[in-house]
């Protein structure tokens, strides 16, 4: 049989209570998560979207937009390079999805998971390059690419970084040295100096920002940013970052978009998965439908993700989805 162990940790939990309007049993397990300060806790209660700390305080993210402007202005091609596990394919469609909107020249490679293993490398670059692109925008991975990233750049290539990653380093006698990819732009939260004060987001979440901010300079609707909301509840849920903060409100509110959400790819999904999607919780997400995309890429290629994402047509969609849910079965 379990055994539950209350945590007891100090502070006026009838005040916190009154104040706030909840029982004092509530305010004990919000302590409990070491949220001790009134505006952390007004947040956790009450939190919305519009509590997300803004785009631009992330390093990185204003000359990433400023380079993506001039790009989208001259017609350049831009791919982006992803990872074949959710987070990544949920980040490569978000900015698919973001750039497209903002009138972007685009498209997307996913590397294999067995021929090209993870990340950005040479090949992925050289491909690129062979075939015209000008501008590689990577996500969920790429902070740890820094001879790869110089490679592109011998190429004559633009490059921006988006990753979540832990920055590398090595240790010195002065202490830490990190090393960063030499990009035209970085946008990593986890980096040294960057101001953005929440600092578990995964990948999807952190290409939302860059979106947020690029279709905010083309006074696109903060509306039309929302819808890509699924997305990052998805890959923030699957890639079991802390549901805390800012991830604990994505989820909160990209679990209620699903539920009207129009999207022919993600339905047919829930359709295959044989899911209530006016009862869509995170059990769904983590257990369900996540393991239908991550099993794309770990016994086909994640590319199929991507595809059915895309798709428009809801015939072929429906193929697509089954697909992906015989893939997950026999992973299983």
């Amino acid at each position: 049989m379990a055994k539950w162990v209350e945590i007891r940790k100090g502070a006026d939990f009838q005040s916190i209570g009154e104040k706030f309007g909840i029982s004092s049993l509530t305010a004990r397990l919000i302590r409990n998560k070491d949220i001790t300060e009134e505006s952390e806790i007004r947040q956790y209660l009450y939190g919305g979207l519009s509590d997300l700390c803004s785009a631009s305080v992330m390093k990185g993210i204003i000359p990433a937009v400023e380079i993506l402007q001039k790009k989208i202005k001259e017609g350049a091609s831009i791919r982006i390079i992803g990872d074949y596990d959710i987070d990544g394919v949920c980040s490569t469609y978000i900015l698919l999805r973001g750039l497209t909107r903002a009138g972007a020249e685009v498209d997307t490679d996913i590397p294999d998971r067995k021929k090209d293993g993870y990340g950005l490398n040479e090949d992925l670059v050289k491909r690129a390059y062979d075939a015209g692109v000008d501008t590689i925008v990577t996500c969920d991975n790429g902070i740890a690419a820094y001879d790869q990233v110089e490679y592109a750049k011998s190429l004559g290539m633009t490059i921006i970084v988006t990753d979540h990653h832990e920055v590398p380093y090595t240790e010195t006698e002065q202490g830490r040295e990190y090393i960063i990819p030499k990009a035209d732009a970085v946008i990593n939260h986890k980096q040294k100096d960057c101001g953005y004060p929440f600092k578990e987001l995964c990948g999807a979440m952190v290409a939302f920002q860059l979106i947020s901010a690029l279709t905010e300079s083309y006074g696109i609707s903060k509306r039309d940013v929302y819808r890509l909301l699924p997305y990052a509840a998805l890959a923030t849920i699957c890639d079991v970052v802390e549901l805390q903060g800012e991830n604990r409100m994505v989820v909160q509110y990209g679990l209620k978009m699903i539920k009207n959400c129009k999207d022919v790819g993600l339905n047919a999904l829930i359709d295959a998965c044989k899911i209530d999607k006016n009862n869509i919780d995170s059990y769904h997400i983590g257990f369900v439908l996540g393991p239908c995309i991550n099993a794309s890429g770990r016994l086909d290629t994640a590319k199929k993700a991507m595809e059915l994402l895309s798709e428009m047509n809801r015939e072929k969609a429906d193929i697509l989805a089954t697909s992906l849910k015989e893939l997950n079965d026999e992973r299983k």
